[in-house]
């Protein structure tokens, strides 16, 4: 027997069964939507007015179908992205879709879909909002310009009390109004202070207990783990790289003096742009094909970020883009 399956069962939350029941998945869509899709801006400033929200051809049936002929098990939406507009009629603030030009309950549509497809739902919260601050101090409010001649300024970005009630609530809402989810993923947790992130951590496996909490660990190859930063979680972001070369993803951490097996999940955009613009175009489909056959062959996830366009569509560009791959893993018998 390998090493791993002689070791110890760990001392994480999940089972060693659960979280290879997860990897076993081994692929996913990540689906960046929302305000950003609209005004152009990734981090967006979270000022403009819900109402530019506006999709015409909102089509959140189209999106899974798509990730499900893609051969994609399970998908992640971003609920609540930087500019803070978020894709449920939350109770906790007039900065939703109930408040927009389409007031389609989008988290409620892509639950629905993934159910009737048979594709596991997850959810992206991000924990830097600059609309819903709070008296926070988020990274956008350090110029580009002190951040260059500065990045020490970049540690005094921070959440109040009062956003982090903000955000409990709004899991809450979540967790509670949808039914199981199968991931939660929470976006720049280091502006978060431990003691909330444990908080967090407990908050959403008591409302969740069967989810992968994914607290993001950073752009890595997920080679070393940044506790103060993403801890406590039970998964490893590889945001845009691809697992160690020499080693593939190492699945046993040593965390405070305790062992955890904490799978990886990479993470990166089909182009070059997490939310769509006119301009990104998919990678080539060799390129793809490495990114798929890298990851699973060093022991990780791929959740390949597809965005919807303007309409609320997912477009012919990225879907012709992942049909091309999933030929192309028949033909190997990896599908």
């Amino acid at each position: 027997m390998s090493t791993e399956t002689t070791h110890e069962r760990g001392a994480q939350r999940l089972s060693l069964e659960q979280l290879q029941k997860w990897e076993a998945l081994k692929y996913g869509m990540f689906i960046h939507y929302g305000m950003s899709t609209y005004t152009g801006a990734e981090l967006d400033d979270g000022s403009h007015p819900s109402t530019l929200y506006a999709p015409d051809k909102l089509d959140v049936d189209q999106w899974i179908s798509v990730a499900r002929d893609a051969g994609m098990k399970y998908a992640v939406l971003t609920t609540k992205h930087v500019a803070g507009h978020c894709l449920w009629p939350t109770k906790h603030n007039d900065y939703h879709v109930g408040t927009s030009g389409n007031k389609t309950d989008v988290v409620e549509a892509f639950v629905n879909a993934c159910e009737k497809r048979g594709v596991l739902p997850g959810f992206y919260y991000c924990s830097w909002d600059n609309h819903n601050k709070f008296g926070s101090r988020t990274f956008s409010d350090t110029a580009a310009d002190e951040r260059a001649l500065f990045p020490e300024r970049v540690q005094l970005a921070y959440t109040t009390r009062e956003y982090q009630d903000f955000q409990s609530a709004q899991i809450e809402e979540l967790l509670t109004s949808y039914g199981k989810v199968a991931e939660v993923w929470i976006d720049i947790p280091t502006v978060l202070p431990r003691f909330y992130r444990q908080e967090l951590y407990n908050q959403i496996s008591g409302l969740q207990p069967e989810a992968v909490i994914m607290m993001n660990n950073g752009i890595s190859d997920g080679s070393s783990y940044p506790i103060d930063k993403a801890w406590p979680a039970d998964i490893i972001a590889i945001e845009r790289f691809l697992p160690n070369s020499h080693t593939g993803h190492v699945k046993w951490r040593e965390i405070e003096g305790k062992k955890y097996y904490m799978p990886g999940e990479v993470c990166d955009p089909i182009g070059r742009e997490w939310f769509f613009t006119e301009e990104d175009q998919p990678r080539s489909d060799e390129e793809l094909l490495g990114m798929y056959l890298v990851s699973i062959s060093r022991g990780t996830n791929l959740l390949l970020d597809v965005g919807p366009d303007k309409h609320g569509l997912i477009p012919q560009k990225y879907v012709g883009a992942l049909q091309r791959l999933r030929a192309n893993l028949d033909r190997l018998g990896m599908a």
